[in-house]
């Protein structure tokens, strides 16, 4: 294998790939292997005819296609390897020349690691946040927490309300005919949810449990399905039961429940400081991201399409990812939403832009500061991926190759950078609009 690299514009670059012929003769021999049990040729059983005599027949081009797939990885793979190039997009391949008994030629055009020039980066001036936790925090908190120590009881002596859960039977009709999908038993409804289309649970309010109700609502002209949109539909509904979300009473009692105090005073004061403390986090978060965002607004930097392509696929297997936790397939999803493969990739496509500048703009910083990760970094951090994946530390070391620890080591370098760039910022006061509406 020998190849020859031209840089292209906008941070492109072409390789091209030359397989010796007897390393081609090999991918051939490979494509004979695999599709001759297929082949049949009078006076051969199936795939017991010589190849030589396929070759006259159809000629040795029935061959190359496969020949091509099995010689192309591993002779791209060795060229990236020895070329020097940081690659960061998949190849695009294009074959040149390929001929029985010759050298095969082809091309990887591919997108390398952009050039970046840092602009201002010390000193970014960033608005001081003050964290504050005011009274009314601290029961939002807490009220937050009864909502879920909740318990539902069941209503009689009312009629529907607000925020109550109605247990109801129902059957749709349009145009005096049920509808599939219609029907439903033993639903619970939270009135005011408006998890029902137009009206309908406003119709509700005030019936007693035992009623029977006609309910007239109309579905909206962008409904999913195509037969109902626009029509109006009579539901008729009978409430099987009402209830209503009781509250635990605000006491000792249940801070002692909820906690491991025995007061509601001492509850409070631990549920301040703990957003407090939560509260300083997000603060500092915040100014990493506000520090960081401004020096990317900084830079000059020319990002390839591709590398951009690149992202937006890992970020759809990320989201992808995260709704099969929830029990949803993208396919579902997509069906679900209207969502068009594109249209979901076109959508990603600005926060894949602002992540590579992130990224490329914080390894810029890197190599400027020569900030490195030291041996006593990688540990720590190896030992917190132990501690996430709940395996010991010396599982994890085994598992980390030299590729994954070079990784590693440039993470931690980043967010060194990270911390480094907020060092050097300077915080400046707070608008005096802001101010003033904190004072009110």
């Amino acid at each position: 294998m020998s190849y020859t690299v031209e840089n292209l514009e906008k941070s492109m670059a072409k390789l091209t790939i030359t397989v010796s012929a007897e390393d081609f003769e090999t991918a051939m021999e490979k494509s004979w292997n695999k599709n001759k049990k297929s082949i049949s040729l009078q006076g051969f059983r199936r795939g017991k005819a010589p190849r030589k005599m396929v070759e006259k027949l159809y000629g040795p081009e029935v061959f190359y296609e496969d020949a091509a797939n099995f010689a192309i990885p591993d002779a791209y793979e060795e060229a990236a390897k020895e070329c020097g190039l940081d690659i960061v997009s998949r190849p695009e391949i294009d074959v040149v020349e390929i001929e029985k008994g010759k050298e095969f030629v082809f091309t990887a055009t591919v997108a390398v690691k952009p050039e970046v020039t840092l602009g201002e980066y010390k000193g970014i001036e960033i608005e001081k946040k003050e964290v504050k936790v005011m009274a009314a925090d601290v029961n939002a908190e807490i009220d937050r927490v009864r909502e879920q120590n909740s318990r539902m009881i069941t209503v009689d002596n009312r009629g529907i309300k607000k925020d109550d859960t109605a247990v109801i039977d129902f059957e749709g009709f349009v145009d005096g005919e049920p509808f599939q999908g219609g029907k439903g038993e033993d639903y619970s409804l939270v009135i005011g949810s408006h998890s029902f289309i137009d009206t309908f649970e406003d119709q509700l309010i005030g019936k007693k449990t035992g009623d029977e109700v006609e309910v007239n609502v109309t579905f909206p002209e962008e409904y999913h399905e195509a037969s109902l949109k626009g029509k109006p539909a009579l539901f008729k509904v009978k409430v099987k039961e009402i209830k209503k979300k009781e509250l635990p009473k605000l006491d000792d009692e249940f801070a002692s429940e909820v906690s491991e105090f025995e007061t509601l005073k001492e509850y409070k004061a631990s549920v301040k400081k703990t957003l407090t403390e939560r509260r300083k986090e997000e603060a500092k978060r915040e100014k990493e991201a506000g520090v960081v965002e401004k020096v990317v607004e900084n830079i000059t930097v020319d990002i390839p399409e591709p590398m951009v392509d690149e992202q937006v696929q890992q970020m759809v297997q990320e989201f992808a990812g995260r709704i099969q936790q929830q029990g949803i397939a993208l396919e579902q999803y997509m069906q679900m939403t209207g969502m068009t493969p594109d249209a979901l990739m076109a959508q990603m496509k600005p926060e894949a832009e602002k992540r590579i500048k992130t990224r490329l703009t914080l390894e810029a910083v890197v190599k400027e500061e020569k900030i490195k990760a030291t041996a006593k970094d990688i540990e720590k951090e190896i030992e917190n991926m132990a501690s996430m994946y709940q395996m010991e530390v010396d599982k994890v070391k085994e598992m980390i190759g030299e590729t994954e620890k070079e990784q590693l080591s440039m993470d931690v370098a980043v967010q060194k950078a990270v911390d480094f760039l907020v060092k050097q910022s300077v915080e400046t006061a707070p608008k005096k609009e802001e101010k003033a509406e904190e004072d009110k």
